[in-house]
């Protein structure tokens, strides 16, 4: 069965800092070696809060007690088939960070985030949760990796 296009991101915060992924240990992951939030593919019959509950678990040991719904971001990449990406954000949650097999989790200070290895258009995203923006809709084009276009509730945008 073929990964569904539906998946979940999260940004679990703690007071000035994010619980960020550093995806290192996966092999042909698109993710390598970049730093983003924790989630995942949907799986069967999952709403996007099961598949979000769940992937934050599995990644993280954590159970998120207070999270939001903040936009819906599509992703547009060469020939591959469009993603769709529920975004949320978590400030409260139960349980200890465990170890990830899927990289090193680390709570990063929001304005340190710049200056990892991230994808261009997670810096478009990131900002709009920072300034509390209304619920969003965030298209990214990516072409051989690189962002060449994004538009905001239907208007293009420089990045």
């Amino acid at each position: 069965m073929s990964k569904s296009q539906l998946t979940t991101l999260c940004y679990i915060e703690n007071q000035d800092s994010y619980l960020l992924l550093h995806r290192t240990k996966k092999e042909n992951d698109i993710n390598h070696n970049k730093w983003i939030g924790v989630g995942g593919h949907f799986e069967f019959g999952e709403s996007p809060e099961d598949c979000l509950l769940r992937e934050v678990y599995e990644e993280t040991g954590l159970t998120l007690t207070s999270y939001k719904f903040r936009g819906i971001v599509t992703f547009l990449s060469d020939d591959d088939p469009a993603e769709y990406m529920c975004l949320y954000t978590a400030d409260s949650f139960t349980g200890t960070i465990k170890e990830c097999d899927e990289g090193n989790l680390e709570w990063i200070k929001k304005s340190d985030f710049l200056k990892l290895e991230h994808w261009q258009g997670d810096v478009i995203f990131l900002k709009l949760l920072q300034s509390n923006e209304p619920f969003f809709s965030l298209k990214l084009i990516y072409k051989s990796g690189t962002l060449i276009n994004a538009v905001l509730n239907g208007k293009e945008i420089a990045f």
